[in-house]
């Protein structure tokens, strides 16, 4: 018998995890915890909220992973930053990250992964790379406005266009394009 995290209900992921077994999922878990961690200290440092490499990777654990696994290890890394684990960009983690001007872009990691992962079960995946484009762009907009809505509370709405989505748009759209080709790749190699 294998116990499994998530439900088997035919869904895509190219790593197949909803196959796999509760220990096998518990280190995928683990694993991409690991790599958000080790992706958030690659930054590009600017005020109030740096680049990372976070927008790369979250949306695109969503999608390898599935949307209820995703969603978990994302979920998992975020309350690691909550107790205090230096896991997030800078090496910092602790309660007041989810309080200061980038509390918003952290809320909506979870909802970008889930997203991303719900649409490539739906078919925006490495089998059909503009579907899969698409969903990550969607998922980058969606993370810049929540993201934006907190900082515009932070330090207003003007401010928070021009510092906290004006300059993350073409990191977006790379990102975006990366992830895609990743997620092809990923595909491609695991049929």
């Amino acid at each position: 018998m294998t116990l499994t995290l998530t439900q088997n209900n035919g869904s895509y992921s190219p790593l197949n995890l909803q196959q796999r077994t509760m220990a096998t999922q518990a280190f995928a878990v683990v694993f991409g915890t690991f790599i958000l961690a080790l992706t958030s200290q690659i930054t590009v440092p600017m005020f109030p909220v740096p680049i990372t490499l976070q927008t790369l990777i979250v949306p695109l654990i969503g999608a390898l992973y599935g949307w209820r696994l995703g969603t978990l290890t994302v979920l998992a890394w975020l309350g690691e930053a909550m107790i205090g684990m230096p896991v997030l960009a800078g090496g910092s983690g602790s309660i007041a990250s989810f309080v200061g001007p980038t509390a918003g872009y952290l809320i909506s990691f979870p909802i970008i992964a889930a997203l991303c992962g719900y649409l490539a079960e739906k078919g925006w995946n490495g089998n059909h790379a503009p579907k899969a484009l698409a969903s990550f762009l969607l998922a980058n907009a969606l993370c810049l406005a929540i993201g934006a809505l907190w900082l515009g509370y932070v330090i207003g709405a003007d401010k928070a266009i021009a510092f906290g989505v004006t300059p993350f748009i073409i990191g977006a759209l790379i990102k975006s394009a990366l992830a895609t080709a990743i997620l092809k790749s990923a595909t491609k190699r695991l049929k």
